[in-house]
């Protein structure tokens, strides 16, 4: 947005300290739901006979699932409303996930893995059309990135409470826990706070939403127009570069998440409960990366250039850490925490750069679709990781196929530049941001 110089006035700050709190707690309970099965895999082998390969499937079922709302749950998102429809799936995932601590067969695992990623499959492209919605082209970025620290908060969250559960149950007590989250925590605070638009929220301040909606509209001026229709989504080379980088991404990440107790495991020798504690080190590291990383997107307009950086440092420091092992544990332990943070750091910048992309009309589909895709990464990853590791006996390959991906996915990213980037002038411009200062540019 335009700006002169003493033209700033001062604006509300209620889309940042109510709406993306909500957002982020809501999200934490999804992803800890989705990724505790990497504490129960030990109680998983021993109690149903699965091996890694297997494990690593039934982690990553859920991302098979996980297509299958993603575009429609964009598209209801920007057409219908992201606050009912988040809302409905919050209490279905509930249910599946204390299903989980009920199954009695590797088959029925797979199942209810299954339809857990079904179940949750609509929310991440609802939560970005929402923040869409309430923030700007300018601190897009920032939004999506403070968002999608509650996957590192989830982590950090999710690994010592883990493992405190497992010293006093097994993986079903697990499961059946950590399910209750959902009904009693994130269902109460989704339906009682959240908004879908500035408009139709009474804690949001008549000077604020004028500064949001006339952001978006100055946005909306500015976006692409030549698209006319769905079928763009899939046929944009743009959408789909966009899709490859977060299939390569995800397996990735997800590949690292899965198998990061066992890894955290071999280097310390510790207890379940002292792993948990570890484990939870690389998510507080990758906080600050994606803080860091987000603002600084923001700053530069340079989306791009912050995803490769990231993938960069993931890469290289994932490597270097399985390699030292035991032999350097605390070097180690930092090299994969740094790894981790790195995996995570694109968030931001990389949706940022994908709400640019296409035209509003079709940003929620096209986020679904690239969601869609791109998380099969989050299957691959998993169990082409329990695979390799069967077949070399240690995790130093494993280490290797997901640096590769994480890296192509940064190279890939960097032909995304022109498209996806702000331009120099409108980053000029654009001065001082609301969330930075408490201010909004005004002419």
């Amino acid at each position: 947005m335009s700006s002169t110089a003493g033209s700033l006035q001062a604006v509300g700050r209620a889309r940042w300290t109510r709406l993306i709190p909500v957002a982020i707690i809501v999200y934490i309970i999804s992803f800890m739901d989705r990724t505790n099965i990497g504490f129960a895999l030990d109680g998983l082998h021993h109690d149903l006979g699965i091996d890694k390969a297997q494990q690593g499937l039934a982690a990553g079922v859920f991302f098979i699932g996980y297509l299958t709302l993603q575009i429609p749950g964009g598209h209801l998102a920007e057409h219908w409303s992201a606050k009912k429809f988040v809302g409905i799936m919050i209490l279905i995932w509930g249910c599946l996930a204390i299903l989980m601590g009920f199954v009695q067969s590797f088959t029925e695992l797979l199942v209810v893995r299954f339809f857990l990623g079904v179940a949750e499959a609509g929310i991440w492209p609802a939560i970005l059309v929402l923040i869409s919605h309430w923030f700007p082209a300018a601190e897009r970025a920032r939004a999506y990135g403070y968002w999608i620290m509650n996957i590192a908060i989830a982590s950090i969250i999710t690994a010592p409470l883990s493992g405190w559960i497992l010293t006093f149950g097994d993986w079903r007590w697990l499961f059946v826990i950590e399910g209750a989250f959902p009904f009693v925590i994130a269902a109460p605070l989704w339906w009682l706070l959240v908004a879908d638009r500035p408009s139709e929220a009474s804690w949001c301040t008549q000077e604020e939403r004028d500064y949001i909606e006339e952001g978006l509209a100055h946005d909306r001026a500015l976006a692409p127009q030549e698209h006319r229709g769905l079928r763009d989504v899939v046929t944009s080379d743009v959408v789909w570069r966009l899709t490859a980088v977060y299939f390569l991404i995800q397996i990735g990440f997800y590949g690292l998440n899965t198998w990061l107790p066992h890894v955290v495991g071999v280097i310390t020798g510790g207890a379940i409960w002292q792993v948990g504690l570890v484990t939870a080190i690389p998510y507080i590291v990758a906080i600050f990366g994606l803080w860091f990383n987000a603002r600084a997107a923001d700053r530069s307009g340079r989306y791009s250039r912050q995803v490769f950086v990231s993938m960069l440092i993931g890469a290289v420091t994932l490597v270097i850490s399985v390699w030292l092992g035991t032999s350097t544990p605390i070097l180690a332990i930092a090299l994969i925490s740094i790894a981790v943070g790195g995996a995570l750091a694109y968030d931001g910048p990389f949706w940022a750069s994908a709400s640019r992309a296409m035209p509003v009309a079709l940003a929620g589909a096209a986020m679904g679709f690239i969601n869609a895709i791109g998380n099969l990464g989050g299957f691959v990853g998993p169990y082409v990781g329990g695979a390799l590791q069967d077949a070399s006996g240690s995790f130093f390959t494993t280490s290797i196929f997901l640096a590769v991906c994480l890296l192509a996915a940064g190279l890939v990213m960097l032909s995304l530049r022109r498209r996806g980037d702000r331009p120099v002038s409108e980053v000029a411009a654009g001065g001082a941001s609301a969330e930075d200062a408490g201010q909004a540019p005004r002419h």
